[in-house]
């Protein structure tokens, strides 16, 4: 009988290999939001708390960069904001950096989609409220990819400044390319022991499996 994982279970820190160190450190900064919580020279640990780190680069100056959407592995790691006005104040800052922003209503949540310079995905997020998410007759969370009420959104964020993301801030998900949706839904279910809460392998949404407050998209 396969186990479920426990139910407290959360995502640590997200780690990537770059190319160019300094360059990508920059971005998680300056446009993410991200304050730096200690750097050597081949790694930057970076926080929203000043305690613990919530993503780490690390520097491989050989690697290769790959086009987007060709290759298994990470599409995107998304990044849980506390709250509506936050996620204005980052889609603020975000076009103030002049950069290309993909956007979803999710009915479950609101998504602004963002790639670092070197071509990793980011989804910068926050939740509606649990107890308005609803369910179809396949248990299935019902979801969407509509556009977002831009215009509100900033209203939301009112006329505060910007100073980074949060301390509440958590990584909420990680959304992976693989090459067989089969097997990985068998290695995350029967052998990690996460719940299927949404199956939308006919659609773009593929497949979502949850435990607590964690996300693992595939």
């Amino acid at each position: 009988m396969p186990h479920s994982i426990h139910p407290d279970t959360s995502l640590g820190e997200v780690k990537l290999k770059v190319k160019n160190l300094e360059r990508s450190a920059r971005f998680y900064e300056d446009v993410v939001g991200l304050k730096v919580l200690k750097q050597d020279s081949s790694t930057v640990y970076f926080t929203t708390d000043g305690q613990k780190p919530l993503l780490i680069l690390e520097a491989h100056p050989d690697s290769v960069i790959l086009p987007q959407r060709t290759t298994t592995g990470l599409y995107h790691f998304a990044i849980l904001l506390p709250d509506r006005k936050h996620l204005g104040l980052a889609l603020r800052n975000l076009i103030q950096a002049q950069i290309h922003i993909g956007q979803a209503d999710h009915l479950v949540s609101e998504a602004l989609y963002i790639s670092d310079p070197e071509g990793n995905g980011i989804e910068i997020y926050r939740d509606r409220p649990r107890d308005t998410w609803k369910r179809d007759a396949q248990g299935n969370y019902e979801m969407a990819t509509d556009p977002i009420e831009w215009e509100s959104l900033l209203e939301e964020a009112g006329d505060d400044s910007w100073s980074g993301l949060p301390p509440e801030t958590i990584i909420g998900h990680v959304h992976l390319h693989v090459a067989d949706l089969k097997s990985s839904n068998e290695f995350y279910t029967r052998l990690l022991g996460f719940d299927i809460v949404g199956n939308y392998a006919a659609s773009p949404l593929c497949s979502y499996l949850q435990a607590a407050t964690t996300t693992i998209w595939g």
